[in-house]
């Protein structure tokens, strides 16, 4: 099967070492694309989690097919995100065509400029209370384990697999969008910094449309997540 060829390809949110995490779809993806900078912005690997040794051949398909990448000549930039925040002691550090940055900006060839970041820095939940983020994540993971038994029965029952995660993260964005304004804040920042387009993760909610305030517009992008 031919690659599709992209200048750009950016993954967030997939929450290696978990068992939400569709790997084995995100692994079916990076198999048709074939971009010139791979960028992985935050919560790739799970660090909170990671003690409970739950790491799947899937999960190591994915690692494999990112350094493959990187033997081809890909650069990856992995932009840290809170899941994995232990990474940001590792600002700046590189291995060849290999990175690591908190946030990072992409010049293109036409002029336009691309702010990427993962975006929890604007989670007023988790900048003053990451004891109970924490908390919701030890409970998000019992969630996915549950629908993954209810799907199971679905399965053997001839139904469609549901999601209770995307549901209850549906009804919940919301709220979140009402206390923190997360893409307006993000979108008034790159207006102000005269950035063409802003890349975010961290709201699981994936998004492409343009954003205007009194002072300009941006393209604002959510990479969404694989779990």
């Amino acid at each position: 099967m031919e690659k599709r060829k992209l200048d750009v390809a950016v993954i967030s949110d997939v929450h290696l070492g978990t068992y939400g995490c569709r790997a084995n779809e995100l692994s079916r993806y990076l198999y048709t694309v074939d971009p010139s900078i791979l960028i992985l912005n935050g919560d790739i690997i799970d660090i909170w989690q990671f003690s409970k040794k739950y790491w799947p051949a899937g999960h190591i398909q994915v690692i494999k097919q990112i350094t493959s990448m990187l033997s081809r000549g890909v650069k990856v930039y992995y932009v840290t995100g809170n899941h994995d925040e232990m990474l940001r002691r590792f600002e700046h550090f590189s291995i060849g065509d290999f990175h690591i940055v908190n946030k990072l900006v992409i010049h293109h060839s036409n002029g336009k400029r691309s702010w990427i970041f993962h975006g929890d820095v604007f989670d007023v939940i988790m900048q003053h209370s990451k004891w109970l983020a924490k908390l919701g994540a030890v409970g998000y993971d019992l969630l996915i384990y549950i629908n993954a038994f209810i799907n199971y029965i679905s399965k053997k029952m001839g139904k469609d697999r549901i999601s209770l995660s995307k549901k209850i993260k549906n009804s919940v964005k919301g709220a979140v969008k009402h206390i923190n304004n997360f893409e307006q804040t993000a979108a008034n920042i790159a207006i102000e910094k005269r950035y063409d387009y802003v890349l975010c993760g961290h709201i699981h909610h994936p998004c492409n449309r343009k954003i205007t305030n009194n002072a300009g517009s941006v393209s604002y992008l959510n990479s969404g997540d694989w779990i």
